[in-house]
């Protein structure tokens, strides 16, 4: 099957070749929300690694860390442990509710103001109308023939978008491994070539889909604007262009003209600078689309045309549907941004932050662990007691060596542990030294008088004490009699 030129085979369309869209320059209060937003999250993301935090002797002091050799992650004052893995399960919970609750309010807010696509995307644009000039200029480069300039202009383009990406997947890593280290070792060709390898996959990504993709990832790649049409409803603030006011569109000198001689005529003079605009070359006139990411850079370009010809801005501006037809029924708007969707959305994420709150601020800094042995499960001894034999982990989360006792309780006065290669006690019970940030595995062998007072299988608990805070953990265990 043949495809012409303008994608379209046998009269159907199956495939539309991507246009190119040369988004305009735009000033407003809108825009300069979107500046401070990209400052604040690409400062941080650029600048983060390289911030400090004391944790004491034997611990890191990069604020933010990911330590997947040490398995730890670290995030200022806090720690994370491979087994508390469920932090990340709560973030991501509380993440997805956020998204929930801004959809709720003003749509898809995240897309135009905090998705990492468009912070880069704007930040390679203004590179480029650094370079190559604003709208005009830039369809006009484009049309030249290749000379001298337009390479010079191009390549100077494509390097520095090169650069910034080369620095956003150096960045990433950086959170991987001590950042100072790290950059020394880059420098100096001494870093892992996994890290090499990394930099380069994340280079490219970021100059490919900022530098190139752009409105296609919103479009095609991204799931986000196709679930939120689910969970968007006719209360939520977006993007939208008063039809009751803009029409019907003429110039400023045929709307005098109309108006004169009694005819209507709208505020919108068919300038298009909304779509000039707009990063993904939609017409918001044509209403919400799939394609508006609800930045609001139409609304800023409409305002300042309005404010040129004398009209009054706003006829762009976030609005929602139900106002849309209060204002078709002539009735005057009403905004409920505190409403059950919102309330839920939010007690949701008050809930499940409380809880990691407390979680997280009680948590114990050591544990213990005991494995029963399987062969022999309990052994006779010739005086006529009965030993079991247990495998005992003690954790340590702390950056300082630590000294515990070893106790178990549940079984008959007289009872006797013994941890294997531990010389040390205390009050009669092992004192058991752990080094910092580390884990210690044990033998141990609990031994009673007789078997008298014993049931075939009697529940103990094994308890360390740190001799210095007082700070316990238990675990819960069996004592059997010798099987019959």
């Amino acid at each position: 099957m043949s495809v012409d030129s303008d994608g379209a085979a046998g009269g159907d369309v199956l495939y539309a070749a991507a246009k190119k869209i040369y988004p305009a320059a735009v000033h407003g209060r809108l825009r300069t929300i979107k500046w401070a937003v990209l400052f604040i999250t690409l400062g941080l993301y650029y600048f983060l690694p390289f911030v400090r935090w004391d944790r004491g002797p034997n611990a890191p002091d990069q604020a933010v860390l990911i330590d997947l050799a040490g398995r730890r992650a670290y995030f200022f004052f806090i720690e994370i442990w491979p087994q508390e893995v469920y932090y990340l399960t709560g973030l991501l919970v509380v993440a997805a509710l956020m998204l929930f609750l801004m959809n709720a309010v003003a749509g898809r807010v995240w897309c135009g103001y905090l998705c990492p696509q468009t912070v880069w995307t704007d930040l390679f644009m203004q590179v480029e109308r650094w370079i190559e000039g604003d709208r005009r200029e830039r369809i006009l480069l484009d049309k030249q023939p290749w000379y001298g300039e337009k390479i010079a202009r191009k390549t100077m383009k494509h390097v520095a978008w090169l650069m910034i990406a080369w620095w956003t997947g150096g960045a990433w890593v950086l959170y991987f491994a001590d950042a100072p280290t790290l950059v020394h070792d880059l420098i100096t060709h001494q870093a892992p070539l996994a890290v090499y390898i990394w930099i380069g996959i994340l280079t490219f990504t970021t100059y490919a889909l900022a530098g190139h993709m752009r409105e296609q990832v919103c479009l095609y790649m991204c799931p986000w604007p196709r679930i939120q049409a689910a969970l968007t409803d006719e209360w939520a603030l977006n993007v939208t262009y008063r039809g009751d006011r803009g029409e019907p569109r003429m110039s400023v000198k045929t709307a005098e003209k109309a108006r004169a001689a009694g005819a209507p005529a709208g505020d919108c003079i068919d300038c298009i600078a909304c779509v000039h605009a707009c990063p993904t070359g939609v017409d918001i006139r044509d209403g919400i689309q799939l394609g508006c990411i609800q930045c609001g850079l139409c609304i800023d370009a409409c305002d300042t045309m309005m404010t040129k010809v004398g009209r009054e801005p706003g006829l762009i501006g976030y609005d929602t549907d139900m106002n849309i037809a209060r204002r078709a029924a002539g009735k005057p708007p009403i905004y409920r941004i505190v409403r059950a969707r919102t309330v839920l959305y939010a007690g949701l994420i008050a809930v499940v932050g409380a809880v990691m709150t407390y979680t997280l601020a009680t948590r114990a800094f050591q544990d213990v662990n005991v494995l029963h042995d399987r062969n022999p499960i309990a052994v006779q001894l010739s005086e006529g007691g009965i030993r079991n034999g247990y495998t005992v982990r003690i954790l340590n989360k702390r950056t300082e060596e630590r000294s515990f006792t070893l106790g178990v309780d549940g079984l008959p006065d007289g009872a006797v542990i013994d941890a294997v290669g531990v010389d040390q006690t205390f009050r009669d019970v092992p004192l058991v030294t752990v080094g910092p940030d580390t884990t210690r595995e044990l033998r141990v062998h609990v031994s009673t008088q007789s078997a008298e007072g014993l049931d075939d299988s009697t529940p103990v608990v094994f308890r360390i004490v740190d001799i210095s805070s007082g700070e316990a953990a238990i675990a819960r265990d069996f004592f059997k009699l010798p099987q019959k």
